[in-house]
């Protein structure tokens, strides 16, 4: 005779497979009594499993939506389904920078049998996600190593590619990975350094773990961090510009990845934003569509005021019989 949990999973997985199943039909495909089956479905309600029931001898049961996450029964192919749509997910960003689909991800690969883990393995091997022009790949497998790394709460090592193309490796106190909408970062506490640091996930050559278990205190905010860190990247030019608007909408105008905010008021906020030369800042500036001034340097300011000037009498001369 099965076991009782063997039996529960086994009528979940019948009850997954079609809209309704009488009692007597429960009962002899599972060859158990009548009474076992109702049982069973007590048992499977106290879990959290939503099942319905009809009464009278021609009802039946169903399964409904229930007041939690219950255990689900997966076969193999809707297992394989489940993983590479949480991996597309992952690496779509669809779900935002919570990291709720690589999370989930994480959790299922760790329950695969094996030959379905091998399958998705040889998948992700064989698929390419074809990112937009100006956004790096990634390989599916680092992503998990770096979520893997997050979770084990020890210390690692990580070796690293900078914008310049060194190679480096260094200990890392890993906490968690950013997604901002164009690229993966990996948020640690430098142990040499003593500080907390942004690592482009796409930059990784491996990470590694040490065994050493680590508490980290005075986690930073992870978005925070990664926003600060990309907004304050190393530039040639910079621009400082006010915004007569409060500082939650001047954010919502030029993310904090774009630009450093500091608060001048009700109505003001001040702005750093670094680009390449000043004509491209100008450019820049004319597609945010709204009133500001430019407070430095002087030659950002000319070339906005040229562009400006250039759009007005393109538009003007346009008009011109």
């Amino acid at each position: 005779m099965i076991s009782t949990s063997a039996r529960l999973l086994r009528l979940v997985s019948l009850l997954s497979a079609r809209p309704s199943w009488t009692c007597g039909e429960l009962a002899e495909r599972m060859e158990v009594t009548a009474r076992t089956v109702r049982r069973d479905v007590v048992r499977l309600r106290e879990l959290g499993y939503g099942i319905e029931s009809d009464p009278g001898p021609w009802g039946g049961y169903r399964l409904g939506g229930g007041t939690r996450i219950p255990p689900l029964v997966l076969d193999d192919e809707e297992a394989l389904a489940v993983a590479v749509g949480l991996r597309e997910a992952a690496l779509s960003g669809v779900m935002g920078s919570d990291q709720a689909a690589l999370s989930a991800l994480l959790k299922l690969r760790q329950v695969l049998p094996p030959p379905i883990a091998d399958r998705l393995g040889d998948m992700d091997a064989s698929f390419v996600h074809t990112p937009r022009p100006d956004e790096p790949q990634i390989a599916p497998g680092m992503l998990l190593d770096l979520a893997t790394a997050c979770r084990r709460g020890e210390r690692a090592r990580l070796s690293y590619r900078d914008r310049e193309g060194r190679a480096t490796v260094r200990d890392v106190d890993p906490y968690r990975l950013v997604h901002t909408g164009r690229r993966w970062y990996f948020v640690a506490r430098d142990v040499k350094r003593g500080e907390w640091r942004t690592f482009r996930a796409d930059r990784v050559g491996h990470i590694r773990p040490t065994g050493q278990a680590v508490e980290l205190v005075d986690s930073p905010d992870p978005a925070l961090l990664v926003s600060r860190s990309i907004a304050s990247g190393s530039y040639p030019l910079y621009v400082t510009i006010r915004l007569p608007l409060p500082m939650n909408q001047a954010l919502r105008l030029i993310p904090a990845t774009v630009g450093s905010h500091r608060y001048e008021g009700p109505d003001a906020t001040i702005v750093d934003i670094g680009g390449p030369h000043a004509d491209g800042l100008a450019k820049y500036l004319l597609t945010l569509g709204t009133p500001l001034r430019v407070l430095a340097p002087d030659d950002v300011r000319e070339a906005l005021v040229r562009r400006a000037r250039e759009l007005f009498e393109d538009n003007v001369s346009s008009e011109l019989p």
